[in-house]
């Protein structure tokens, strides 16, 4: 993607947002966040905005490089402020393997950034050339502090700037492993709360220019879904789960789960799943025991079993192959968690790799099952609080030596190599982009 850098963009963006903010109010209508591009598809790409107020918006865009004459436009959408003004915006005419500039028009006016706002189209490679290299960016854990609403003294957030790492990073997508906001007391029960807390969270100045020019996906934990370790009890979760689906732009899939999704980018795998929808509570004495339920974990497998992903990416909030028994883990519920691993070795299913957040550290765990070797990547915090070396001995005999960081971090994996010989690179960078570790992960046989 051709981005600027952010260094050189952050010192421009506050007179000009105060400059925006002063004229569009005259026009009557302003961007309040965003855009956001959300999924990419080879025919279909999602630009996802929020107004201030009651408007007409279209998505205006064409190739990147080329005269903006030739440009498309969008369906008009109306925002409203049953939706938070927000407005989802359907590219429908591109074409495979293109970046493409756009812009956003409200009332018939277009808006300007003082940054770029581009996307891309999937590339059809199938049948044609090796699949294409491409990076993807990963974080979980995200507090953005509101005084008046957060607790007393030391601020929990911080370290904002990771955002302006990871744009400078250039991903082609970035996906979000929950938490990635933190509902406070006066959010949890209401629509107005839970609104809010998302307008604020989407409309960080330092995320501006990464919302604009990567490619976003999303699954929840917690504190997207309500209180603290909140589970399938929780009364307002209908609310979380329309506040979810509104401010992010996954694709739609047909089995519903909670907040369950698909994607694939090239030629890798995406299963998004809902350890909460379904999750009973972590004490219970009778009833079941469950935290995804055995018709989320069916569909995974039939997903897992049709794939031909040379890895296979499941991304959820908490982890998985760890086998210490803490916190949010899925070892606390061992009998799902021996469950899901054995049916995934019994299939044979290879290239496994768990993409999980939650615990405000990261680490790379391992199992091998059968001869089936699975992987579990945990990355977080993004900016919330950090363990620090809290969690260093609590029992994770999985982990892959050498990959626990208890600060404030962020991951990147770039694939590249040829069809049926492709490999994954992970890097773990800290806020300020320096890497703190990385591995190299050959496909399997």
């Amino acid at each position: 993607m051709l981005k600027r850098p952010f260094s050189q963009v952050f010192p421009l963006l506050i007179p000009f947002y105060i400059f925006m903010g002063s004229y569009t109010h005259l026009l009557g209508q302003k961007v309040k966040s965003g855009p956001m591009v959300g999924y990419s598809q080879m025919r279909e790409v999602l630009v996802w905005v929020q107004l201030d107020q009651q408007a007409e918006v279209q998505l205006q865009y064409w190739p990147h490089g080329e005269k903006k004459e030739s440009a498309h436009i969008s369906q008009k959408v109306n925002t409203s402020a049953g939706t938070a003004f927000v407005a989802k915006l359907l590219a429908d005419s591109v074409q495979p393997g293109i970046q493409y500039s756009y812009e956003i028009v409200i009332n018939g006016k277009p808006q300007s950034f003082d940054y770029e706002t581009t996307f891309e189209s999937q590339t059809l490679w199938q049948h044609r050339t090796d699949p294409p290299n491409f990076r993807l960016a990963l974080g979980s854990c995200t507090y953005i502090n509101e005084k008046k609403y957060d607790r007393p003294k030391k601020p929990y957030g911080g370290d904002y700037g990771i955002f302006e790492s990871i744009y400078e990073d250039s991903a082609n997508l970035m996906l979000w492993l929950g938490d990635n906001i933190y509902l406070r007391e006066p959010d949890w029960f209401t629509k107005t709360g839970i609104y809010h807390r998302y307008t604020d969270f989407r409309s960080l100045p330092e995320l501006q220019p990464l919302w604009a020019n990567t490619h976003h996906y999303a699954i929840w934990d917690d504190h997207d879904f309500g209180p603290n370790n909140a589970d399938r009890s929780f009364p307002f979760k209908h609310l979380t789960k329309e506040a979810f689906e509104l401010f992010w732009g996954n694709p739609e899939v047909a089995q519903d789960f909670g907040i369950n999704s698909f994607f694939q980018w090239n030629d890798m795998d995406f299963f998004l799943l809902d350890n909460r929808w379904n999750r009973s509570p972590n004490n219970r004495i009778t009833g079941d025991r469950q935290l995804l339920g055995k018709d989320q974990i069916e569909w995974l497998i039939d997903l897992l079993k049709y794939s031909r992903a040379p890895f296979k990416f499941v991304a959820v909030g908490g982890q998985v192959v760890s086998d210490a028994a803490k916190y949010e883990n899925h070892a606390i519920f061992p009998e799902e968690r021996e469950y899901l691993l054995n049916r995934i070795a019994a299939e044979k299913i290879k290239g496994v790799v768990f993409l999980t957040g939650d615990r405000h550290h990261t680490e790379l765990s391992s199992t091998t099952i059968n001869n089936v070797l699975i992987y579990d990547l945990t990355i977080s915090p993004l900016t919330s609080g950090s363990a620090g070396d809290r969690a260093l001995d609590e029992g994770n005999t999985n982990r892959v030596e050498g990959t626990y960081v208890g600060d404030r971090n962020y991951g990147i994996i770039d694939f590249s190599g040829t069809y049926r010989n492709r490999e994954m690179h992970i890097q773990v960078k800290n806020s300020d982009g320096k890497l703190l570790w990385d591995k190299t992960i050959e496909q399997p046989e």
